[in-house]
């Protein structure tokens, strides 16, 4: 029970985030782009209804998303996150209503497979509850570093698939940052009440980490497919998150012998997010360049 539960909340938080991200895209696809990010996006993007179905559907992600964190390690938790690819070309198939081909179920099931093996060989144990200063001083400093170089690497690449990825690759760094500081804020929130939660610097980190994280992730999506995104996005928080765990939080999984499972699980975890990606029904989650309005940079 001690770990089913923070398993049920991560899976829900999953499904959460697909449908957020799908509701997400078609919204962002119909807002003028620009060549560099535009501050007009998200006041755009507030005025198209299904953008906001996508903003309750990420609100309902955090809040399922916290209480994980809350009660199981950050080392099993995000790396569920893998599932919401495969979850996201579903719900964007069963919204497209089209029929996800056989290969895509089959892929959708290795991915699943990898993830189940990599996460029972590793076997990821411990459950810290506090985080010294200077621990989040150097990791925060370092993923930052990243981000930043991300994005500077996406603007000086045309709007595409690697414009996308960078962008994507970015948000998934924000995302694992945002769940290492969010699992902190919950402890705190258990052990002080609203009081001590309100005063923390941790809460205030994840929110403004969070929205960071959103506003690439808009970037991405009109960036190019979403297909070279969420693959950068989901893998990446993954094995950032699985970092930060083990950095910051003291969490440990299994080596040795263990490891050669465990690469064998993300080794198929890569093999069906490929697979996924080469779809040839994800093409139709991207308009037609000519039927998406364009504004230019401010």
């Amino acid at each position: 029970m001690h770990t089913l539960l923070p398993v049920v909340f991560a899976l829900c938080a999953a499904l959460s985030n697909a449908v957020a991200t799908v509701l997400q895209r078609k919204a962002a696809l119909t807002v003028p782009r620009s060549a560099g990010f535009r501050a007009g996006l998200m006041l755009d993007l507030l005025r198209r209804p299904v953008w906001l179905a996508g903003i309750l559907a990420v609100f309902a992600a955090a809040v399922c998303q916290a209480l994980a964190l809350a009660t199981g390690p950050l080392t099993i938790v995000q790396p569920l996150f893998v599932l919401e690819l495969p979850l996201t070309l579903i719900v964007a198939s069963l919204l497209m209503h089209r029929n996800l081909p056989g290969r895509g179920w089959l892929a959708v099931t290795v991915v699943v497979a990898g993830l189940a093996i990599g996460l029972a060989a590793a076997s990821p144990t411990g459950n810290r509850t506090h985080v010294a200063l200077d621990r989040w001083i150097p990791a925060l400093a370092v993923c930052a570093g990243v981000v930043a170089a991300l994005a500077v690497a996406a603007l000086r690449r045309p709007e595409g698939r690697a414009r996308a990825a960078c962008l994507g690759a970015g948000t998934a760094v924000g995302y694992a940052v945002t769940a290492a500081l969010m699992k902190a804020s919950m402890h705190i929130l258990d052990e002080q009440g609203l009081v001590g939660f309100f005063t923390a610097w941790q809460t205030y980190a994840f929110a403004a980490t969070g929205v960071c994280a959103l506003f690439l992730l808009e970037n991405a999506m009109q960036a190019g497919p979403l297909v070279a995104s969420q693959p950068a996005l989901t893998l990446g928080d993954a094995m950032v998150s699985l970092a930060l765990g083990i950095t910051l939080y003291e969490e440990t999984v299994r080596s040795g012998w263990w490891l050669l499972p465990q690469l064998f699980g993300v080794a198929l975890i890569a093999a069906g997010v490929l697979a996924l990606a080469r779809i040839p029904f994800t093409r139709s989650l991207v308009a037609p360049d000519e039927q998406r309005p364009t504004a230019a940079a401010p």
